[in-house]
């Protein structure tokens, strides 16, 4: 199950900033849960870093969330670049998607209490949240075996 989460609870946007949001397409939003998830960053020199995540949820049509509870390189390169992809895929049926966008860092507020509420609730027990990223997504790839592999869908 996603997150009951509502972004319009808090000002995404301040009066200086301009995101470029792209819509997640319900079905991917339903593909997403339960799966695990990769998460690639790079630093401001561009050195990649790619990690999992079990813990990725759409939280609305324009933003993905996930616990930092391990990832010290992800989030000293997310600090310093905030371009962030995130691939889920199905390894049974070979399909899946990347979506890419900005990340940012959370340590209070209404998203990171209740990231840290439903984390409280996973079998096994998970060291403290000290941040939850926020991703705007921008944009959306196929990353399914076949023809379509690569292919921007949204």
């Amino acid at each position: 199950m996603g997150l009951p989460l509502s972004v319009s609870e808090e000002n995404i946007l301040s009066p200086n900033k301009k995101l470029l949001m792209t819509k997640i397409p319900q079905e991917i939003q339903e593909f997403i849960k339960g799966k695990m998830a990769w998460v690639a960053t790079a630093s401001r020199d561009g050195i990649p870093n790619a990690t999992p995540k079990g813990t990725v949820q759409v939280i609305d049509d324009e933003h993905l969330v996930f616990a930092d509870l391990f990832s010290l390189k992800t989030r000293e390169n997310l600090k310093a670049n905030p371009k962030v992809a995130v691939t889920v895929v199905d390894e049974k049926t070979y399909k899946g998607y990347q979506l890419k966008g900005a990340g940012e860092l959370l340590t209070t507020g209404p998203i990171f209490d209740r990231v840290v509420e439903h984390l409280k609730k996973a079998p096994k027990k998970l060291p403290p949240v000290n941040y939850v990223v926020k991703i705007t997504v921008d944009s959306i790839y196929d990353q399914s075996v076949g023809p379509d592999a690569g292919k921007k869908i949204g």
